[in-house]
């Protein structure tokens, strides 16, 4: 017999009073009185234990909030974006002021059927990362492959800072060459400055080690004074952060209508990268933006050679013509440039640093390096011998 029946039978049917039953179990008056009245009115069903958790609470999050963080759920996974609970309590932030914090969230989403358990996952306490200190002391690089609706297969460089995971290149080419590396690389130099190092895979467009010689773009890095790390072969975890965004930018990819062609998917992987680098935050840089965290602390360069890349510095794409030259306007004069009868048709990539002139082809073979001489207009090759 539980006590809250011993408690009434001593007053219904002993006719003890309530107080001395009280004092006789050791329980409150106030609580003989209440299992009483529920007796009086509920009979047996009276006595069952009865929940302690209260009608309402103070804290509880308004329903209107999270229908919100429902609603955000559904568009940011629509979109394919990140929909953790960290980038939900950001949004909301941005439009409330407030949000509930990111465990809260994840409740609600568990509670209406979002988050699926997943307990063989690997927990992140147990991976050890690491990040370079600074804005630009290491960018990370590596191609990717993305799928066209004409069922095309075409490639994406991606190039990112190691510190502040922002995007500095997005290129997509049906095939992607070693001078198409260059070409990119400068770009990015010229809008963010030379990092202090650069890490790639093996890939043949970024160095020719495995076939024991050096690709442009390695001659590059090191006229630049930029140090060069490869990867361990078979290891893509070296590269992690580039990898990691392939995912991030395929999942968003997945949830756009197929591009047609490269300018289509081009203008695309522009539209993702401004909103990852200055809208999206990350939850390894502390929910900040990539492009906040770049701008953040101060940014590291090469510790050899040049410091900065001057700005008359220029990429040239060109044809050579049937007399085996090429053309270059330089002050205003156009000059030509002698490669070659045997070069004739072939596309090359012109790297101009004032006078200092290199062509390479599109698959980095080095054509010619030259000084320019602005008081001839055709500039002849070197005779040997």
């Amino acid at each position: 017999m539980s006590l809250a029946r011993l408690v009434v039978t001593a007053v219904m049917v002993e006719g003890r009073t309530k107080a001395e039953v009280g004092r006789a179990y050791g329980v409150s008056p106030r609580w003989v009185y209440e299992l009483c009245r529920r007796f009086a009115a509920e009979g047996e069903t009276g006595l069952l234990p009865r929940t302690r958790r209260p009608h309402s609470s103070p804290h509880q999050t308004p329903v209107a909030i999270e229908d919100q963080i429902v609603v955000l759920r559904k568009a940011l996974q629509d979109q394919g974006l990140d929909a953790g609970a960290h980038t939900i309590a950001h949004h909301l932030q941005q439009v409330h002021g407030t949000a509930p914090s990111p465990s809260t969230i994840w409740r609600i989403l568990s509670r209406r059927g979002f988050v699926t358990p997943q307990p063989q996952k690997r927990p992140k306490s147990s991976f050890v990362r690491f990040e370079a200190q600074m804005p630009n002391e290491r960018w990370q690089a590596d191609i990717t492959h993305v799928r066209l609706a004409t069922g095309a297969d075409v490639e994406v460089l991606n190039v990112v800072d190691d510190h502040s995971r922002l995007l500095l290149v997005c290129d997509a080419r049906s095939i992607t060459k070693a001078a198409d590396v260059v070409e990119s690389f400068h770009r990015a130099v010229a809008a963010n400055g030379i990092p202090a190092e650069m890490l790639t895979d093996n890939g043949a467009v970024f160095t020719g080690a495995p076939r024991g010689g050096r690709s442009v773009f390695e001659v590059e890095l090191a006229d630049l004074g930029v140090r060069y790390v490869r990867s361990r072969t078979y290891h893509p975890q070296t590269c992690g952060k580039v990898e990691r965004f392939h995912q991030t930018l395929k999942r968003w990819l997945a949830k756009q209508r197929p591009a047609r062609d490269l300018e289509e998917l081009q203008t695309q992987l522009d539209r993702f990268a401004r909103y990852y680098n200055t809208v999206r935050p990350h939850r390894a840089l502390g929910r900040l933006t990539p492009a906040a965290a770049y701008d953040d602390r101060p940014k590291a360069g090469p510790s050899r050679h040049r410091l900065a890349i001057p700005a008359h510095v220029r990429i040239r794409k060109d044809r050579v013509d049937r007399d085996g030259t090429i053309t270059l306007r330089y002050r205003s004069r156009l000059h030509h440039i002698g490669l070659g009868r045997r070069y004739t048709g072939t596309r090359v990539l012109a790297l101009v640093d004032d006078l200092r002139i290199r062509v390479i082809t599109e698959e980095g073979e080095l054509v010619r390096e030259l000084t320019l001489d602005p008081s001839r207009d055709y500039q002849p090759q070197a005779r040997s011998g």
